[in-house]
């Protein structure tokens, strides 16, 4: 990422997970995807990539793409989702091809970096389910959790989290967050590193029902047209 560190008073995260039906020609997919990026061409959309997972770390649910894009606002977003353009390729390329679809979105605050990642940047995405009766407490202090994961592995060059305000297409996951690198070499590296990432972890173990995790690679410039 660049060396001149910049801050985002506030980002609207829009996390999409898609499972691709298996028999699905690959002509198919491909215009899915492309058609997806091409959505970052509307006034609303302040960053937009789309493309297959890398790997799935943990996930009850087997989804095969990601659609992550950032807002300036609550109201972009709502624009976005409403826009023909948005809704015509949900309706021509997506729901024909896909037998699930979940979305996640937070509020961001102070996010320190580009709000575009760079092509080649490594992403761990990470969505929780917390146990019944969890109190506002006991949220907060996953949500410390997360916030110090930076600190814990320098090779994180932007961390994003927060509560999950769209519930209806969540599944029940409350709690999103995105761990930004370099490459993937980095994210190997962090991953080497399993008895910090334990340490973590067991911080906030109890209170967990249930995780997603999900690496996913930012893709070179998607060309396609609307």
């Amino acid at each position: 990422m660049s060396s001149t560190t910049t801050t985002t008073p506030q980002i609207i995260e829009h996390f999409v997970l898609f499972k691709v039906k298996p028999d699905t020609d690959p002509s198919n997919i491909t215009a899915m995807i492309d058609n997806l990026a091409a959505l970052s061409s509307l006034d609303p959309v302040a960053h937009l990539s789309s493309g297959p997972l890398l790997r799935t770390r943990s996930s009850p649910f087997p989804f095969t793409h990601l659609l992550h894009s950032r807002y300036k606002s609550k109201h972009d977003l709502d624009a976005y989702s409403a826009h023909p353009s948005h809704v015509r390729v949900v309706t021509e390329h997506v729901k024909p091809i896909c037998d699930d679809i979940m979305a996640v979105d937070w509020v961001t605050c102070d996010l320190t970096g580009p709000v575009a990642p760079p092509p080649g940047s490594a992403m761990r995405v990470t969505f929780l389910k917390l146990k019944e009766g969890v109190g506002e407490n006991e949220k907060a202090r996953v949500l410390d959790v997360i916030g110090g994961i930076k600190g814990v592995f320098p090779a994180i060059e932007q961390i994003s989290f927060g509560e999950n305000f769209s519930m209806g297409r969540a599944k029940g996951f409350s709690i999103g967050s995105v761990a930004i690198l370099p490459g993937l070499s980095e994210l190997e590296a962090m991953d080497s590193d399993s008895e910090r990432a334990g340490l973590e972890k067991d911080k906030v173990r109890d209170l967990i029902e249930s995780v997603i995790v999900l690496d996913y690679v930012v893709p070179q410039q998607q060309s396609a047209s609307l």
